[in-house]
């Protein structure tokens, strides 16, 4: 029997079933239907350079403009995307300048500390929005992207955020047939997100501190909101899309390995979480994670009824075992084929004028993501309520020279 959503749920959540909603076309922005969108990329670190290229390749769009805090990125990223033609503006307001500037859409490969800022900014500009999760490291950045999100639809604007698993048919699928019954009603659920650390410390004798921690900001609790939110974010917003809910409260701990002495000491973030999250309906799920050692990796959503389970892996496995088995796919190339199907769609959606925005999905995911976070820290147990009632505001006092 499907699980029917919460009025509370569906409340929040809005009309998209998979965590897209989909607007009425009307006056497409900028260029017209099947001509060159042109954009510009917010963030050129190494996320910003492997991704712009596939709104390139796979889109047809044009990079006319870069931003950033490092004049190195901007130097390398401006040869390589824009072929020393695009517009570069650097420092502290430099997203301001992009997102006022000639062009169609932003794209935000930022650190998230920083990600409702340059959303808000670039929806106020009256840009489209392609956005990198996580959208925000505390519960009043959330907001903020809401208020973003809610004020682009407002504006007849797309704004998408990059979650890739969401953008592939196999896990579609895979959702669909959790969704229609086939494992029986969820009882229980096995999530974790297993790595090791992400690079060793990307700073440079003599560099400024501020723009060290940003060169780390995967592993700084401020920049990044600690790997739950960061990274782990991916699996957690998995199981909300399969349990079509989000968690009435967590409770939790981790905590961070002694790195000195190794190439791994940057950042200041927890490298391993152990939580319960309690789901409407009574469904109960084991969340672990940690960033330690790459000898045994793995991405995995588990989800269990008494008809059988759905056991997902990004760029894995994705099955259904039980009376109603299915194979949907033995390795699924989810990283790169998830974010090339994000830019074809955002970048289709500014041309056809059937506008994208996931707004309240994302940011219900990284919510959870928070909550986890906060029962961790505290070691206690913690509501979505009170979760939500928080007021917290991460500041990062980076305290940069220009």
């Amino acid at each position: 029997m499907k699980a029917k959503p919460t009025a509370e749920r569906r409340e929040f959540i809005g009309s998209a079933a998979a965590g897209l909603l989909i607007l009425k076309p009307q006056t497409v922005f900028g260029s017209a239907a099947n001509s060159t969108v042109e954009v510009g990329l917010i963030g050129c670190g190494g996320r910003g350079n492997w991704i712009a290229p596939f709104f390139v390749e796979f889109a047809g769009a044009r990079v006319v403009a870069l931003a950033d805090v490092v004049q190195e990125h901007l130097d390398t990223t401006r040869a390589k995307l824009t072929n020393g033609a695009g517009r570069v503006y650097y420092g502290p307001d430099a997203y301001r300048e992009l997102a006022r500037s000639s062009l169609d859409a932003v794209i935000i490969e930022t650190p998230p500390y920083f990600h409702p800022e340059h959303a808000m900014a670039a929806v106020d500009a009256g840009k489209h929005v392609f956005l990198a999760k996580p959208v925000a490291v505390d519960v009043p950045g959330c907001k903020t992207i809401l208020a973003a999100g809610a004020k682009a639809k407002q504006k007849n604007l797309s704004f998408l955020v990059d979650f890739q698993t969401r953008a592939q048919p196999v896990f579609q699928e895979a959702a669909n047939r959790v969704h229609r019954g086939d494992i029986g009603k969820p009882v229980m659920g096995q999530v974790y997100y297993y790595a090791g650390r992400p690079s060793p410390d990307k700073s440079k004798p003599g560099m400024d501190p501020g723009q060290g921690r940003v060169f780390n900001f995967y592993m700084d609790r401020v920049l990044g909101g600690d790997i739950i939110v960061e990274q782990n974010i991916h699996v957690i917003d998995v199981a909300n899309w399969f349990l079509q809910s989000h968690p009435e409260k967590a409770s939790g701990t981790g905590g961070r390995t002694d790195w000195s002495g190794t190439p791994y000491n940057a950042g200041d973030a927890y490298d391993h979480f152990v939580i319960t999250y309690w789901y409407p309906g009574g469904v109960h799920v084991s969340f672990t994670s940690h960033q330690l050692t790459r000898h045994y990796s793995d991405l995995c959503v588990r989800c269990f009824g008494i008809g059988g389970a759905v056991d997902s892996h990004y760029g894995g496995l994705v099955r259904i075992t039980g009376p109603n088995a299915w194979m949907g796919a033995e390795k699924d190339d989810t990283f790169r084929s998830g974010a090339i199907n994000n830019a074809k769609a955002f970048i289709e959606s500014i041309r056809n004028g059937n506008r994208l925005n996931n707004t309240e999905t994302a940011v219900e995911s990284n919510l959870t993501a928070i909550l986890g976070r906060m029962s961790a820290y505290g070691q206690r147990l913690v509501t979505w309520d009170e979760m939500m009632g928080s007021r917290e505001q991460l500041h990062a006092d980076l305290k940069l020279r220009w």
